[in-house]
C-alpha cells in the first residue's frame, strides 16, 4: 500500500513537471512577457521612465 501511494505522488509530480516544461516550451501568444496572457498597453510601454 506504501509502494503505492509513493509511486502515486511521484506519478502526479512528473506529471506536474512535464505540463510544466510544456507551457515553457509552447508557442506563445503575445502579452506582457509574463506569460500570463495579457494584453500591453502601448501608451504606457512608450512612456519614459524616471531614473
Amino acid at each position: 500500500m506504501q509502494e503505492l501511494l509513493i509511486f502515486l505522488i511521484f506519478a502526479v509530480a512528473l506529471g506536474y513537471l512535464g505540463y510544466r516544461a510544456y507551457q515553457n516550451f509552447s508557442a506563445k501568444k503575445a502579452g506582457c512577457g509574463k506569460g500570463c496572457g495579457c494584453a500591453t498597453d502601448t501608451k504606457l510601454s512608450a512612456r519614459p521612465t524616471a531614473k
